[in-house]
């Protein structure tokens, strides 16, 4: 369980607060909007209205007791820039920002923001790999050179053990488990025998997933 300073309540803020709550992480949200604050109340631990490009107001909260700060302010990239200085001020462990341009990413690491987020961009990626490829399902991008695809066993492979196919050494690509029926079993071997309903999470670089799967 982490303490999360999270402030910004609009849709974007709203949903991570309601994530964070499912997860059982101690939240206190703030936004300067006071329907704002009283929509998330049921998620929350604590909640106050305020402005968080206010220093002392900031402090008030106790910034260097939280695990991590998210800036989720999306709709006034200069309240975001300078709430993200502020919280890096008084000291935040960590500080997570939402940027809505790759102008404002840049200028978020400049100032204080240890991570940046970009909903959209991140989802645009998402939106055009998951419905341009019929076979992924999801994927997860671990750095500019490797992912974790969820993808459905390709037809000439069913029925064949990742051995027999020797996944591996002829695609460069590591199967870390086989879903089916809803269930995902991470005890993969040599001998597991990959079946034409089951989806597969595989890991490898995008140049040799591209390759073997036609991506």
């Amino acid at each position: 369980m982490k303490t999360v300073l999270l402030i910004g309540l609009g849709r974007f803020g709203r949903h991570i607060a309601m994530h964070l709550n499912l997860q059982g992480h101690q939240v206190m949200a703030v936004d300067d909007v006071e329907e704002r604050v009283e929509a998330v109340l049921p998620f929350v631990t604590n909640a106050q209205i305020g402005d968080s490009t206010n220093g002392a107001f900031l402090e008030s909260l106790g910034i260097r007791n939280f695990d991590v700060c998210i800036v989720a302010i999306g709709n006034d990239f200069q309240s975001s820039l300078e709430t993200t200085s502020l919280l890096k001020e008084l000291g935040a462990k960590m500080v997570v920002s939402r940027a809505a341009t790759d102008v404002q990413e840049k200028f978020l690491l400049r100032n204080g923001a240890d991570e940046v987020v970009y909903p959209e961009k991140q989802l645009a990626k998402w939106t055009a790999i998951r419905y341009t490829a019929d076979h992924i399902l999801d994927y997860i991008e671990l750095d500019e050179e490797h992912t974790i695809f969820e993808i459905t066993v390709p037809a000439n492979w069913a029925g064949h053990s990742i051995g027999q196919i020797d996944i591996r050494k002829k695609y460069k690509i590591n199967i870390l488990g086989i879903k089916s029926n809803g269930k995902l079993e991470l005890s993969v071997t040599p001998d597991t025998v990959l079946e034409a309903d089951a989806t597969m999470l595989v890991l490898g670089r995008n140049k040799d997933l591209q390759k073997c799967f036609r991506i």
